[in-house]
């Protein structure tokens, strides 16, 4: 029998190896079997007594993959870590991924990642919100480094949309991507003190606000919003319909309803506007069903800079490395 060449035996290891440094669906199977149903009950339990944790770890979720990958260096908790970055100061759901993990540690101990609960209970939590469902791969190990500093890499709500797009594709998301992904705050709320800045003096003319605001809906947003108001009070993203995952976002940005500056942008700009477009059906383009291209687009992101393998490691403790 013909022995295979140096050259086809490397490259049937380098195959193998790169297969297994791949998250895939159910790769809790045998070990911890139990891995996905604890998370989505935990956090079933704790959307019940606070819905607000929906977009809280959907969020959480984003932000942890745009810093050092989907490795759950976001949950660390210390001084000049990720969780003390402005852009993460008010993120919610710690709770529910610590008590996630107390749950697995008992059933399985040292098996399931901090960054696999984390992925997981950011898709459960759009199902709870009406939103449909994915397999998520698992598979991810969690990193030891987290620093307050990286977290420059996330987009801010002034971002401009080519700022945006280049942050994503840093990450291997194009615009398709972006604007999609953007598209979970079709769940949540935000701070007056991120956008009422736009309602006031953005303007010498007209009525003094950002002029890409529909001016009939101005005025319902300085009610919310006074001027030297509260800016910690909370207001939907997707007027109308912030606890409902569904594509009425897209709609808000078409009628001048976009909440953060960043989020009204992706209708100003001609390469963003097409896809919001698409999801919004208009005549002529090629439609785009959100929810699918939503768990197409997470599944995409939960990938990037994952762990796996040897490298990393399974955090007994979500807040803290071993």
């Amino acid at each position: 029998m013909k022995m295979p060449s140096l050259l086809t035996t490397f490259s049937i290891i380098l195959c193998l190896v790169t297969v297994e440094a791949q998250t895939r669906v159910g790769f809790y199977s045998t070990t911890c079997p139990t891995a996905e149903t604890v998370v989505r009950t935990t956090v079933q339990s704790h959307f019940n007594s606070n819905p607000s944790i929906a977009p809280g770890l959907l969020r959480m979720h984003f932000h942890d993959c745009f810093i050092q990958g989907c490795d759950g260096s976001v949950l660390i908790n210390g001084p000049n870590t990720e969780r003390t970055a402005p852009p993460n100061l008010l993120l919610r759901g710690f709770d529910v991924i610590d008590d996630a993990k107390a749950k697995l540690e008992a059933a399985c101990p040292n098996v399931v990642s901090c960054a696999d609960i984390l992925a997981l209970a950011a898709r459960d939590s759009v199902v709870l919100t009406s939103g449909l469902t994915w397999q998520v791969p698992t598979g991810r190990r969690d990193g030891r480094i987290s620093l307050e500093s990286e977290a420059t890499n996330l987009p801010g709500f002034t971002e401009s949309v080519d700022s945006q797009k280049q942050k994503f594709a840093a990450l291997g998301l194009d615009t398709k991507d972006l604007v999609t992904l953007v598209g979970g705050h079709t769940i949540g709320t935000t701070a007056c003190q991120f956008f009422s800045y736009r309602l006031y003096n953005f303007t010498t003319t007209g009525n003094g606000a950002d002029p890409s605001i529909d001016p009939a809906f101005v005025p319902t947003l300085q009610a919310l919003c006074p001027q030297n108001g509260d800016g910690s009070k909370r207001i939907a993203l997707d007027t109308g319909s912030q606890n409902r995952f569904d594509g009425t976002y897209f709609g808000n940005l078409r009628n001048g309803r976009g909440i953060l500056e960043s989020d009204q942008k992706l209708w100003t700009n001609p390469t963003t506007k097409t896809v919001v477009q698409r999801f919004l059906g208009i005549s002529g383009l090629a439609g785009l069903t959100f929810n699918v291209e939503f768990g197409r687009s997470m599944i995409k992101m939960s990938n990037v800079g994952v762990k796996t393998g040897t490298n990393g490691e399974i955090r007994r403790v979500c807040s803290a490395i071993n």
